[in-house]
């Protein structure tokens, strides 16, 4: 099947096979070289960047829609996720840009499902960085990793969806495993620092900062330290997980 009519038919008969009218979008936060990052796809058709999304299969559960389409673009399977938000602005309608989309892959429609209003329910992800291997979609051309304080021009709404999940990890710290999922397994103090930092976009003082995180008691520090640095070596840390989600579930009181 050519592709232009495989697009055809999914435009013409894919409410067939997916609920109407809802989708998923997922905001993929990973942490590299001290800059806290998101990962895009390049909507080949539309021209503009998107977040990675699709749409819920009729006998399937929102959360493993999401759990497939985070497998779909970054290979791995055990990924933490959160859902975050419903946006559901009647002026989201896509409507517009998908007859333009059709257009410029050559192919014409004059009605569909794809036209009509669609809510889209928002999931986070948060993963360990060097161990995703970015995969596009078959209407994307590229997926990459992009700056949170560089974003390009985004499809639709998704600039708005990109800047409520940030807030959201922002005002979650207290209550979801950020550092955990972000961090590889043994770190230094400076790099969970840089990493909250990145996240609240402010600087943190030092002292300070070690205090707080080392009174939660979710911190096992290692008999060793960070090889190959030009200075004093820090220690090295790895987050107590039995610890870690206990002092999760009632917030750990960590106020920054």
């Amino acid at each position: 099947m050519s592709f232009d009519k495989e697009l055809s038919e999914h435009f013409l008969l894919g409410h067939e096979k997916y609920l109407r009218n809802i989708s998923v979008d997922c905001i993929i936060f990973g942490f590299d070289k001290n800059e806290l990052k998101v990962l895009l796809l390049y909507a080949k058709y539309a021209k503009l960047w998107a977040l990675p999304g699709g749409f819920v299969l009729k006998d399937e559960h929102m959360d493993e829609s999401a759990k497939r389409i985070l497998k779909e673009r970054t290979g791995l399977e055990e990924i933490y996720m959160q859902q975050f938000h419903v946006f559901s602005d009647p002026s989201r309608s896509t409507k517009k840009i998908n007859q333009q989309f059709l257009k410029n892959a050559g192919v014409k429609i004059n009605e569909s499902w794809m036209f009509e209003r669609f809510v889209t329910v928002g999931y986070s992800a948060l993963v360990n960085f060097p161990e995703v291997k970015p995969v596009p979609d078959v209407l994307s051309s590229s997926c990459e990793w992009f700056n949170i304080h560089d974003i390009p021009e985004m499809l639709l709404d998704h600039r708005e969806i990109l800047k409520k999940a940030l807030e959201n990890l922002q005002s979650q710290l207290n209550y979801h495993p950020v550092g955990y999922n972000l961090l590889p397994e043994k770190f230094t103090m400076p790099e969970l620092q840089k990493l909250y930092e990145t996240i609240l976009d402010r600087k943190l003082d030092r002292r300070n900062f070690q205090r707080k995180i080392l009174s939660t008691g979710i911190l096992k520090r290692l008999n060793e330290t960070k090889k190959g640095v030009a200075h004093k070596a820090p220690w090295l840390y790895k987050f107590d997980l039995r610890k870690y989600q206990k002092a999760l579930k009632g917030g750990m009181g960590f106020e920054l």
